[in-house]
């Protein structure tokens, strides 16, 4: 499996008022293509941080991360991935439509390439027939459906989701992971997710990459053996089970509950 994303001896160190704060330290990670992996740790770890530099957001102070072989400021120009954000971050005077045509719009796609990628990246996130709604009009799952959409709609090979569900309830949550998994089963993306949810984390990924804070760092990898076909009912398994407490324990691990 090719690397797709690489990190080696990643620092990030912040400059503040009172001292330095490592956000992270000696960051060591392969990605491949294909695979979907999580990044779980408290809040500090370092997990949305390690995303935010991939996404050339943040500016690593050592080490070295390659996005598709590149710098992650060459991989955002190339536009090697989508990137969605904890809120939806739609446009309340655009439609749904529109508010997915942003990004194509600044690259300079004709409308009618526009509204052909609108109309699979709806269909995709099974939005099909809300391009006309407005954002105010549709649920909370049902916006970030349409963030999904937005980051898909430049057919990137890599979408970087920083806890994209944390903020719905768990019956709505439960039904976009099912989504979750069957778009990426469709699509093949490259996926990194930032989540605080151990069963989503283990629901989710084929790589599980747990995470500690002062100073953020990696604790575990965990590769999953789960089938990549996964009901909401694995979650009952041994197997599943097995796996959750492996990431719980590498939390402790990391002294993960210390304050």
């Amino acid at each position: 499996m090719s690397s797709v994303i690489s990190a080696k001896g990643l620092d990030l160190t912040f400059q503040t008022n009172d001292g330095p704060v490592h956000a992270l330290k000696g960051v060591d990670l392969e990605i491949g293509k294909g695979e979907f992996v999580s990044f779980i740790g408290p809040s500090g770890c370092g997990k949305t941080t390690f995303l935010r530099c991939i996404a050339a957001l943040e500016t690593p102070t050592g080490g070295a991360l390659t996005v598709n072989g590149m710098s992650p400021d060459a991989a955002r120009r190339a536009r090697a991935y989508g990137y969605v954000f904890q809120a939806a971050g739609l446009y309340p005077w655009r439609t749904i439509a529109r508010n997915i045509a942003l990004p194509l719009e600044i690259m300079g796609y004709s409308r009618a390439e526009q509204d052909e990628r609108i109309a699979r990246v709806l269909d995709l996130v099974d939005l099909s027939g809300f391009g006309k709604k407005y954002p105010w009009q549709l649920s909370g799952g049902m916006q970030q459906r349409a963030s999904i959409a937005r980051a898909l709609a430049f057919d990137a090979d890599i979408l970087l989701m920083d806890e994209p569900f944390g903020a719905l309830d768990e019956i709505v949550r439960d039904h976009l992971n099912e989504q979750l998994l069957a778009l990426w089963a469709r699509t093949e993306k490259t996926i990194g997710f930032v989540t605080h949810s151990i069963p989503e984390a283990v629901y989710l990924s084929t790589k599980i990459v747990v995470m500690s804070p002062r100073p953020g760092r990696i604790t575990d990898v965990i590769e999953s053996t789960l089938p990549k076909k996964r009901p909401l009912e694995i979650r009952d398994t041994p197997e599943f089970l097995a796996i959750a407490h492996r990431v719980r324990e590498g939390l402790r691990a990391g002294h993960a509950y210390d304050e």
